[in-house]
């Protein structure tokens, strides 16, 4: 659709939900593998190389006496996630994987949610001021700096957790115990009967995991993109804010109010997300390790 088509507002807001792809136009297709969100990409490596980096220089300056409060800071994680994975994964061989992982995972995901509290129109005026910005109709004149926003980014960490859940499946099961269990389980039976359920309960192994896989990154997706949303629609007020008279005052000052309290309550989201997607990703590697 033209700019020409759309309101200023709604072309805001469509300009600003287009990723810096190798394409340059938003992505029409749920799935299209012959695009990629340079973005997304950055953005995503870039928090997860600072998450690495944090945890890195925590344990290096770990020490046995009184810890400093970045230390407890991160004591204090790594206690919370290893009690709740004690709590859900029955092996402990396999918690010394699974702890770890799920840490690293409510950090990055926190730190890339927390990408979503910049003024969306911050960067772009950077990149403009510094000459780093593109002219419209490059593929380099947009970007987007949430990846979590992005559905290519939850679905691929969901993905990853779904191959966990295969590699613990088979892992404690062995490979014939998992295949197993795929047609056997949950209605047990016998003889004909086992044979004839067997389809069924393919079937419904099949979808509980894809449930998981869909569901676990959508929940990710939808909230930050909705929270992303309401941002440029907040962002949409101040630049209501032209002149010196009663309504365009009025507009700006509930930009401030609205920005500043949508922000606040967006903190919870962050942290809430970030919490969720760990906590399932150790129950469903918990169970894993179990039979139906």
């Amino acid at each position: 659709m033209a700019a020409s088509d759309v309101s200023p507002q709604g072309y805001y807001i469509q300009h600003h939900l287009v990723h810096l792809n190798n394409v340059g136009e938003k992505q029409s297709a749920v799935a299209d593998f012959g695009i990629v969100n340079y973005d997304s990409l950055f953005w995503s490596v870039l928090m997860g190389g600072i998450v690495i980096l944090m945890l890195w220089r925590a344990a290096r300056k770990a020490s046995a006496g009184v810890p400093g409060r970045f230390q407890a800071f991160v004591e204090i994680l790594i206690d919370m996630v290893q009690d709740q994975a004690k709590s859900i994964v029955p092996s402990e061989k396999s918690r010394r994987f699974v702890a770890p992982l799920a840490l690293t995972i409510f950090v990055w995901v926190i730190f890339m949610n927390t990408l979503d509290l910049i003024p969306v129109d911050l960067l772009p005026w950077i990149l403009k001021v510094t000459g780093l910005g593109a002219e419209h109709g490059d593929p380099m004149y947009y970007h987007r700096i949430l990846p979590t926003a992005d559905l290519n980014v939850p679905l691929g960490m969901s993905l990853g957790v779904l191959l966990l859940m295969f590699y613990y499946g088979i892992k404690i099961k062995s490979p014939f115990g998992f295949i197993k269990e795929l047609f056997t389980a949950p209605f047990h039976a016998h003889g004909i009967g086992a044979i004839a359920l067997a389809p069924f309960n393919l079937l419904l192994n099949l979808i509980e995991y894809t449930a998981k896989f869909v569901s676990l990154g959508m929940r990710l997706f939808g909230n930050m993109f909705a929270g992303e949303l309401v941002f440029m629609l907040i962002a949409l007020l101040g630049g209501a804010w032209t002149g010196l008279n009663a309504a365009s005052i009025g507009l700006g000052i509930g930009h401030v109010l609205a920005g500043s309290i949508w922000a606040i309550f967006h903190i919870l989201i962050i942290l809430l997300q970030a919490f969720i997607f760990m906590m399932l990703t150790v129950v469903y590697v918990g169970q894993a390790h179990e039979g139906h």
